[in-house]
This record gives C-alpha cells, sequence and structure tokens, in this order.
C-alpha cells in the first residue's frame, strides 16, 4: 500500500452522519481524523460516505505497517472488511485479508451491568513470512548459524471474539476486547486488550488502550494513546 494513497484517503473533503452512539461504539458510522502513539507515531482516519457506508484507513509513520477498510451498517449489526499489513520482531511479516461482523446485543435489550457488547466473529486470509526451525545441513550452510529460518506461509482462517464497552461516567468510559483465530496448516491466533476512554467535548476524545496478540507470525505487547477529532 503506498503512503501517499493512504494520506490522500484521510484528508479528501469529509461529511459525517454520525449518529448518538457513544464515542467508542465499533458500529458507528463517522468521519474523523486521529493520531497515535504506541513505539512510533499512527495516523488514523474515517470518512463516511453516508449514514451506513465508511471508509477507514490507519498506517504508522513511514507506512510500513497499515490497514485498509470499509463498514457497511445494517439494522443488526455491521459488516467490515480490511486489508492490512504487520511486520514482527525480527523480520516476519503478515498481510492479512478479512471479511467480519460486530452484532451490537443492546439491540435486543441485553446489557448486563451496563455494558454494550458486541459478539464478532468473520472469515481472513493470511499470507506472509514465518520463522521455523531449520531441517536440513542446507539451511544451516546458507544462514548465520542461528537455528530459525524464513519461510513462506498462508493460511485461511475464522475467528470469533466480543468487544465490550461500559460507561463510568458522562466523560469516562472501559472497553475491552478478546478473540481468537483458527485457521489451515495448524494456524492459531489470540488477542486481548482493555483501556480506558475520555470524552473531551463532543468533537474530541482520547484513550490509553493495552493490547496483546500471539499467533504464528510472533507476539506483540503493546500500550497505546491516541486522540480523535470527530467532524459534524
Amino acid at each position: 500500500m503506498n503512503k501517499y494513497m493512504i494520506a490522500v484517503m484521510m484528508i479528501l473533503p469529509m461529511a459525517s452522519f454520525a449518529d448518538e452512539k457513544h464515542h467508542e461504539d465499533p458500529t458507528k458510522v463517522v468521519t474523523k481524523l486521529g493520531l497515535g502513539y504506541s513505539d512510533e507515531l499512527i495516523f488514523s482516519g474515517s470518512i463516511g460516505l453516508d449514514q451506513s457506508r465508511m471508509i477507514n484507513a490507519r498506517t504508522n509513520k513511514d507506512a510500513s505497517e497499515w490497514r485498509l477498510g470499509g463498514s457497511w451498517l445494517f439494522d443488526v449489526g455491521i459488516m467490515n472488511f480490511n486489508f492490512s499489513r504487520a511486520e514482527y520482531d525480527g523480520g516476519s511479516t503478515k498481510d492479512s485479508y478479512s471479511v467480519g461482523t460486530f452484532v451490537p446485543m443492546s439491540y435486543f435489550g441485553f446489557s448486563p451491568g451496563g455494558w454494550q457488547l458486541f459478539p464478532m466473529a468473520g472469515i481472513n486470509y493470511s499470507d506472509g513470512e514465518i520463522y521455523t526451525k531449520k531441517t536440513s545441513a542446507e539451511d544451516f550452510d546458507d544462514l548465520d548459524g542461528s537455528n530459525l529460518i524464513l519461510i513462506s506461509s498462508s493460511s485461511n482462517s475464522a475467528y470469533i471474539g466480543g468487544f465490550a464497552l461500559k460507561p463510568l461516567t458522562e466523560k469516562f468510559s472501559l472497553s475491552a476486547v478478546l478473540g481468537g483465530m483458527k485457521g489451515s496448516d495448524d494456524y492459531s491466533s489470540y488477542w486481548a486488550g482493555t483501556g480506558v476512554s475520555y470524552k473531551i467535548s463532543g468533537n474530541q476524545s482520547c484513550n490509553i488502550f493495552g493490547f496483546i496478540s500471539d499467533d504464528d507470525y510472533g507476539r506483540r505487547e503493546k500500550v497505546s494513546f491516541s486522540y480523535s477529532y470527530q467532524f459534524n
């Protein structure tokens, strides 16, 4: 993905069609810009095309990691598709293509303890380079003495999980996410995170979020800080 293309998509003239949903609601169709930090600067944004469709993008400063996607809101839930690229410590990389959905349980009148729950599920295709143990003498001849080698890897997978949101006051809210994925060639993945958000004004919010993920490509543990501005 060309980093200039991502930047253009995030600064196109915008029109917002936001409703009164919580600013962290994953089914919200909105136009906004965001700036974050998690070991490096992260730029994000979304464009509400109308009341039900949205384009969104996210990239780090050199576009070595990015995500481009879109959403289509229905009466019950929202359908999402995403294309993304991720890099891991040591040089392994992963390109992913996914289609999935969030369903707000509050639509069915289910909000236990004031928590807004959003079960999620979808399918995913991943392609990249993964570390594996060397299996032959030729492997050792080619590399530098370590016992691992990068090889191409791909997998078709399905995932399930959920996102939870709990307003504490008019300004502060808790959020959490948990999910897992299983796929072909014994591929597996899980992710979990939790955070706190603060609504600065009707248009502005910020949050801190801790996140951990682990799959065949590598393990990540990150804490991110972000700020977003929503356009009316």
